[in-house]
This record gives structure tokens, C-alpha cells and sequence, in this order.
């Protein structure tokens, strides 16, 4: 079975390298999401509005052509794609906002006079897509490209533009034809700047074309030093998060156990006090204070407190 399929590829890839030599065959592959403008490679001149240029589109499967253009107007078949379509001053095919559903085979096709001009110049799309799966302490990174007929592409991670599996420990790949997965876990130094440095090669393994995709479009255009600041700078923080996070509830700690202490011991003074004020009450309490010469005698606390305050 492995050989038939391996057959069935090599004529695929047959098909492609005469529709190559013969300028009737081109292919692209972009993000899910960008905008991509596929040529019409006999587009033929003397043209006003792309009056004699007809767009077909073949998806997966043995499903039959759908024409998107017809004589330069968008089609009534275009359905859902029909706003995202237009056709450019020189007849080729623009799609924005491009998702998975768009990949397949799409043919210009040149009529006149109701007859066909030469061969159709076939388009294959390719999408690609990234995708972040953290599952507790593990994040996984996955590259995969959507194509029509045999996958043609190469894919494979990159980190700091070297392969992630010959330069960084602790990090398990896998890859294929068309997919690939990188991952590693988030206590790992890479985590912080894994959207800055990690990128998706992938390898056209007919034309040998190379493409490069950023995990997120925005940091395609930093530069290496910029991002290795940013790097150093998240290190830095959270190295004094993890020594701040700790004195933090070490004075929580302390202070409810200060606190704790100062109200039991307030209420043991208080005890104490009262007990011994119990104990302490005399029946016959003297206390010898000298006035005028002679000798005063209270019986209790109470009267000696009474006569200081009288005098």
C-alpha cells in the first residue's frame, strides 16, 4: 500500500513539474488570515475589465470546478468567498482574509467569443497555520499546512533561525510532511520569548522554496538585539517576583503572630489583675501615713485613696 501511495505522489509531483516547465503552474503558500493575489499566467491583452477572464476553484476532494469570476464579475457561486474576492487591473485573482476553506486549485481561464484561449494557468494555495496549546505546565506549539492533492511542503520549528531539536535541551519535536509540534514546558527559559523567537520553516520539496512564519505577525520585523533585552528584562522581573512573592507572606505570617501574642497577652495581664485584686483585698488593711506626728490608720486601699485625694 506504502508503495502505491508513493506512486501515486510521484506522478502528482510529474503533473506539477510539466505544468512548471510549460508556465501553466504556480503555487502559494500564506498565513490563515492574510491576503494573497494569485496571478493569471495567460491572461491575454486587449482587455477593458477583464472582460475575457473566467476564475474557476477546485477544493479537496473529486468536486466539480466552481467559477468565482465570470467575464471579470464576481459569480453568484462565490457564495460566502465573494466578498472577500476582486479581480486587479491585470486580471489576477485577489482573496483577503484567507482561511482554510480557500486552499485548493484555481484556474484562469481566458475565453473569446464564447471560446477558450489556450490552456488554463493553474494556481494551488496553501494555507498555514499556527497554533498555542498550553495544558498546565506544558505548552505546545504546532505548525500545519492545509494543500491540495499531496502535501508538497516541508514544515519544520525553528529557534533563534536554528532547528529547536539539535539546539535546545528539554524540548521534545515532531514533524512531518505538512506537520510539525514543538514542546516544552513553561518553567523553561525559551517560554518567556517563545513568540518572539520561534519561527515555522517550511520547504517546498519540488521548487525548494523557503517560507519562514513568525508565531505572531507583529514580531516578524523585531530585531535580534531588541528582542534579547526584552528576554533578559522578563528574566529579570520575574527572578524579583519569585524572591518578593515569599517576604511577602513572611510579613503576613509574622504580623498575625504579633498580633495573635499582644491579644493574649492583654487578656492574661487582665486575668491576672483581676485574681489578684481578689486575693490581695484585706480585711484589716493598714497603711501608716505620718501627719502631724501622729500615726493614720486605713483599713483597706479604698480609704487611702479617698485621703490623698482630699489632700
Amino acid at each position: 500500500m506504502s508503495g502505491f501511495r508513493w506512486i501515486k505522489m510521484s506522478l502528482f509531483l510529474m503533473l506539477l513539474h510539466f505544468a512548471a516547465v510549460t508556465g501553466q503552474y504556480s503555487s502559494f503558500v500564506v498565513r490563515d488570515g492574510d491576503e494573497v493575489t494569485l496571478p493569471c499566467e495567460n491572461v491575454t491583452y486587449n482587455q477593458n475589465e477583464c472582460e475575457h477572464t473566467n476564475w474557476l476553484f477546485s477544493g479537496a476532494g473529486n468536486t466539480p470546478p466552481v467559477e468565482l469570476v465570470g467575464l471579470g464579475q464576481i459569480h453568484k457561486n462565490a457564495k460566502a468567498k465573494s466578498d472577500r474576492l476582486s479581480v486587479t487591473a491585470n486580471c489576477s485573482l485577489l482573496i483577503k482574509k484567507v482561511t482554510a476553506q480557500d486552499v485548493g486549485r484555481y484556474s484562469c481561464r481566458e475565453l473569446k467569443l464564447g471560446q477558450q484561449q489556450g490552456q488554463d494557468a493553474h494556481v494551488y494555495l496553501s494555507v498555514i497555520n499556527i497554533d498555542e496549546y498550553e495544558d498546565h505546565e506544558k505548552v505546545t506549539f504546532s505548525c500545519s499546512v492545509s494543500t491540495y492533492g499531496w502535501c508538497s511542503q516541508r514544515v519544520k520549528w525553528l529557534f533563534k533561525g536554528k532547528d529547536v531539536d539539535k539546539d535546545i535541551r528539554d524540548v521534545k519535536t515532531s514533524q512531518d510532511y505538512c506537520l510539525a509540534n514543538v514542546l516544552f514546558m513553561t518553567s523553561h527559559y525559551i517560554y518567556a520569548s517563545r513568540y518572539r523567537l520561534f519561527m515555522c520553516e517550511a520547504t517546498n520539496i519540488y521548487t525548494g522554496k523557503v517560507q519562514q512564519f513568525t508565531i505572531s505577525p507583529e514580531w516578524s520585523g523585531e530585531d535580534a538585539t531588541t528582542v534579547r533585552a526584552t528576554e533578559k528584562s522578563s528574566k529579570a522581573t520575574s527572578a524579583n517576583d519569585d524572591t518578593t512573592k515569599p517576604q511577602g507572606w513572611w510579613r503576613f505570617i509574622i504580623l498575625s503572630v504579633g498580633l495573635a501574642a499582644l491579644v493574649i497577652g492583654v487578656v492574661a495581664v487582665n486575668m491576672w489583675t483581676r485574681s489578684k485584686g481578689k486575693k490581695t483585698q484585706m480585711d484589716e488593711n493598714t497603711v501608716h501615713n505620718e501627719e502631724d506626728g501622729g500615726t493614720v490608720y486605713y483599713e483597706n486601699l479604698g480609704d487611702l485613696y479617698a485621703s490623698v485625694t482630699l489632700h
